[in-house]
């Protein structure tokens, strides 16, 4: 469990949001709760099993995040993925 840490950025792989890009908030044991700020706050994280989120090795400090900085580093990585398949 020590591989799915808070701050990390992970993707959903199974389920009606595959796809979707979540900070991960908190772990316990086999979950993940996630939140995107938008329709899954901080106050109310998606609980979603381990085994259906694919990591994304980019880490944050969100210790006092509040929803507007999750939308924020959800956006900065977005922008980065767009840059980066514009370039090849």
């Amino acid at each position: 469990m020590d591989r799915y840490r808070t701050g990390m950025l992970a993707r959903s792989k199974a389920g009606h949001d595959a796809g979707k890009i979540y900070v991960i908030m908190d772990t316990d044991g086999a979950y993940a709760y996630l939140a995107d700020g938008r329709i899954r706050t901080a106050a109310k994280p998606k609980k979603k099993k381990i085994k259906h989120i694919e990591l994304i090795c980019m880490e944050h400090d969100i210790s006092e995040a509040d929803d507007a900085q999750l939308r924020r580093i959800l956006k900065e990585y977005q922008n980065n993925v767009l840059i980066e398949e514009e370039e090849i």
